[in-house]
């Protein structure tokens, strides 16, 4: 697959070949609902709790007394039917995690590049340089038509191109390593300057 490659002040810059096996696969919804599902679980801080019966501040005394009173036997108002109880099976601290085998995670890195691809949705720039100016690449990126979009660059990002990038609305910039399914889904336009091309395609095949 041959695509253009500009330049982020709009100009052409060459083509560059995709490799089919990376980009040029029939998207699999179940494929990226595995993966996405995998990654949000994973990030899930699974921090929720409630007191139990055991938990729970409360008179421990017997209410009234075991006979007599045509009620029920009742012996401690932590007892999870009443206000202020224990709460019964509540949730408790603990990882959301599961594991997913990395043949699948690289598969569903696949299918979302290829959707993007699929979409036209995917655009190659030469570099992602910056002088560290966010006015002047905020303008660049208004020009482009970008919008909800993720750089991904090389193995690291160039240190003035990510600040001027830190303060655009609705602009992500990452390196090739942390390239993502949920990330790149999440946009509407996916960005890969020429590095990073190379570098998911020696990474994926």
């Amino acid at each position: 697959m041959k695509i253009d490659v500009i330049k982020l002040d709009g100009g052409k810059a060459g083509s560059v070949d995709l490799g089919d096996e990376v980009f040029g696969l029939e998207p699999r919804a179940d494929i990226l609902h595995r993966v996405v599902r995998w990654q949000r679980n994973k990030a899930q801080a699974g921090t929720h709790s409630t007191l139990g019966r055991s938990e729970v501040s409360y008179s421990t005394k017997k209410i009234y007394r075991q006979k007599g009173t045509g009620g029920a036997r009742h012996g401690s108002r932590k007892a999870p039917i009443f206000r202020s109880g224990g709460i019964y099976k509540g949730p408790v601290p603990r990882s959301h995690a599961h594991d997913l085998p990395k043949k699948v995670r690289a598969l569903g890195l696949k299918h979302a590049l290829s959707a993007k691809a699929k979409a036209g949705e995917l655009v190659i720039i030469e570099t992602a340089e910056s002088d560290g100016k966010t006015g002047a690449l905020a303008k660049q990126i208004k020009d482009l038509g970008w919008k909800r979009t993720l750089i991904i660059d090389g193995a690291s990002v160039n240190e003035g191109f990510a600040r001027a990038a830190a303060n655009i609305a609705g602009l992500d910039v990452l390196p090739t390593m942390g390239a993502n399914v949920y990330d790149i889904l999440r946009r509407d336009t996916l960005v890969l300057t020429k590095a990073a091309v190379e570098a998911l395609e020696a990474r994926l095949k």
